[in-house]
């Protein structure tokens, strides 16, 4: 039985030594391919970020382009207010052709010609929108209000007024930067990597624009705070700048999914272990309920089994004693019967809720002491310390009288034909404590841990489940506990069992 116990442990200690394994390979190669993943993004961001940098370099040259051009066409619009200044200039004898001619060229300035009462007389390059009014409106008046109008005087106090306005090149390539700079901006914010960004002014006072974060949490200050300070730990922040914006700084880091990846070993470690756990406790569950389906079927069936054969006893004995000279050892005979009796009433219990009453632990112990120190060598020396009076606990008698048998006859196999036995039995506070001591060869200290398992046994013929019998009794059905208390290999072992006293 001890061997099958070994060889039991030994493939337990492989089983698990193989799980730890495989767990240790899927971990490994988990946590490989997300430091891949994670690489790879990375390298994608920082490619992102050197596209944005080339982006943001062209966005400047082209803005430069722009202010050029915007320069030559505020020069035209110049030129061209002083040429219709000239011309109607009456005082002004100078040859006006070729003002004329760059009032004739003109082919991109808007113009609007109103008499005094904004009545509109003739336009020129005006948007479709704008063609088919008759009067110069409110709407009109704001949208020409960069430049002052030219006052044409016509004599004989009749005025007109010339409204001009930016040309239509420059407006158009205004738009098109404008488009140009809101998809750059889409381009930052809403990119393909998945990286979340935000964009400050200057002095990084103010957020500009910002992608790919909760809208709701960068209404908290302390959050938005936490991500800037991940995105300069993360990386170095992009200046760039804007026609009418001046600079700006792009913070950017690596995507939500790299960084909750970066924990996915641990909560994978996390999940296993805890399936793990979950799988060891519901098959250690099954295995105690099968040994404990398996136990209460045995001992009720050596119940059964016993009771013929003990009624056949009995009537057996009851013959003798009607005898004329009765068999001397009848009496010894009908003690023996009576302990069959009490020993079937146990295996008959088991896997029963036992019924707990108030007994006199003091008597109780004094009684199987005695009865076993008469059954064993006169060799074994029995010590029994009892305090005086009496000490009610509340027990089921006969399963705990089994208890204190199997602990006893367990020390007498330990000692062989000799050695002594002490039973002590003492209070400590509300507790009641039985210390059984032996002078036989001990428990191993790596041994001491697994006395209480089933089918461990030292002995060469036994099946190792008396103390696992024994461990349940008193802590499954009295509610108490067994333990080595001590133990010296070659001079004794002691165990202890504590129960609680009866409330009073």
């Amino acid at each position: 039985m001890q061997n099958l116990y070994t060889r039991k442990k030994r493939w337990k200690i492989i089983l698990a030594v193989v799980a730890l394994l495989i767990v240790a390979a899927s971990l490994w190669y988990t946590h490989n391919l997300v430091k891949s993943v994670a690489l790879q993004e990375t390298n994608q961001v920082r490619m992102w970020a050197e596209a944005m940098e080339q982006h943001a370099l062209m966005m400047k040259y082209t803005e430069e382009f722009f202010g050029k051009v915007s320069e030559q066409e505020k020069m035209r619009v110049k030129l061209l207010s002083m040429a219709y200044r000239r011309v109607n200039d009456i005082s002004n004898n100078e040859n006006t052709a070729i003002y004329l001619e760059i009032i004739h060229s003109n082919i991109s300035i808007p113009l609007v010609l109103t008499d005094d009462k904004k009545n509109i007389l003739s336009f020129t390059n005006l948007p479709e929108s704008q063609q088919g009014k008759k009067k110069f409106d409110a709407e009109m008046q704001q949208a020409y209000s960069k430049f002052p109008p030219i006052r044409i005087n016509l004599g004989f106090d009749k005025v007109q007024w010339l409204y001009y306005n930016e040309s239509l090149i420059y407006t158009e390539l205004k738009a098109v930067l404008e488009e140009m700079f809101d998809n750059f901006m889409d381009d930052i914010t809403f990119n393909s990597v998945g990286a979340p960004v935000i964009i400050m002014n200057e002095d990084q006072t103010r957020i500009i624009r910002y992608g790919n974060l909760d809208s709701v949490l960068m209404q908290n200050g302390d959050y938005v705070e936490r991500q800037l300070e991940i995105m300069r730990d993360e990386n170095q922040p992009l200046e760039i700048e804007f026609m009418d914006m001046g600079k700006a700084f792009i913070f950017y880091r690596t995507s939500d999914l790299i960084h909750q990846m970066r924990y996915y070993p641990i909560i994978q470690i996390f999940i296993v272990a805890l399936f793990l756990l979950i799988a060891y406790l519901l098959f250690s569950y099954a295995r105690r309920s099968e040994q404990n389906q398996v136990w209460a079927g045995m001992a009720k069936e050596t119940a059964h089994q016993l009771g013929t054969p003990l009624s056949s006893l009995m009537g057996w004995v009851e013959l003798m004693k009607m005898q004329e000279e009765p068999f001397v050892g009848t009496a010894e005979m009908e003690k023996d019967i009576e302990r069959l009796q009490i020993v079937a009433d146990r295996f008959s219990k088991i896997g029963s809720v036992p019924t707990m009453e108030p007994t006199d632990i003091n008597a109780l112990v004094r009684d199987t002491m005695d009865y076993l120190q008469k059954r064993f060598s006169k060799k074994i020396n029995f010590e029994v310390n009892l305090p005086k009076g009496s000490m009610m606990v509340p027990l089921t008698p006969s399963l705990f009288r089994w208890v204190l048998e199997n602990l006893t006859k367990n020390a007498v196999d330990a000692m062989g034909d000799h050695g002594s036995i002490r039973l002590d039995l003492t209070e400590e506070g509300d507790h009641v404590v039985i210390d059984l001591s032996d002078t036989g060869k001990g428990i191993p200290k790596s041994k001491l841990k697994q006395v209480f398992n089933p089918g461990y046994t030292s002995k060469k013929r036994g099946w190792g489940l008396g103390l696992s019998l024994a461990k349940r009794i008193i802590e499954e059905y009295h509610k108490g506990r067994i333990f080595v208390k001590s133990s010296v290999v070659n001079q004794g072992t002691t165990f202890r069992i504590l129960l609680k006293k009866e409330n009073r």
